[in-house]
């Protein structure tokens, strides 16, 4: 697959919010004001294109020629934490109030799914060092677009009568659903018509 088309595939086709349920815990926490969101994408992204170069170098030049493919899980989750608390550092240090903002949900980057599930989809789909940078990259993306487009809708309905039922997190699942929905509309054929395979 070209690289272009790895982009597309995961920031619209395999979105890992809308398509595969990944990240929701973040996704639903950070979504309630576009300034966090677009924090919490910026740096899921981060984590996602770095931990995918890395793990990558991880899997292939130490798991493999030694025989122990079978730490991978392990090993891809200690690459995660080591970047999710040098981004939580940099947060706290350039952006106090967005550091505040995210709150619980920065270290929670630790054990967001998507980033290891990219890391290891980047393994299954045998991808070299730059198809697993644009797909971490990607995905981080993807992700962003969801939780800032989330967010803008979470404001906005902030500002209309919801039922008492339905007010916070209820209108917030019904919403990612009506999301996902739309994204369904991408589907594989979009990457193949547009010659990108």
């Amino acid at each position: 697959m070209s690289y272009i088309g790895i982009l597309i595939t995961y920031i619209f086709i395999q979105n890992f919010i809308l398509v595969q349920f990944m990240g929701i815990c973040p996704f639903i926490g950070v979504s309630k004001n576009s300034e966090s969101a677009i924090g919490m994408g910026l740096a899921v992204t981060f984590v996602t294109t770095v931990a995918s170069v890395v793990t990558y170098m991880v899997y292939h030049f130490l798991l493999v020629p030694f025989g122990l493919e079978y730490l991978e899980t392990i090993s891809f989750i200690l690459v995660i934490a080591a970047l999710v608390q040098l981004v939580e550092m940099v947060i706290r240090k350039m952006s106090p109030s967005l550091y505040k903002a995210l709150g619980i949900f920065l270290p929670l980057i630790t054990t967001n799914c998507a980033v290891l599930g990219i890391a290891i989809l980047n393994v299954q789909n045998d991808y070299n060092l730059l198809e697993s940078l644009f797909g971490g990259a990607a995905a981080g993306l993807g992700f962003t677009l969801a939780i800032v487009l989330m967010s803008n809708i979470r404001e906005k309905l902030e500002l209309i009568p919801v039922r008492k039922v339905f007010k916070g997190v209820p209108i917030a699942f019904i919403s990612a659903g009506l999301m996902a929905l739309a994204f369904m509309a991408f589907d594989s054929s979009l990457v193949t018509n547009l010659h990108l395979v």
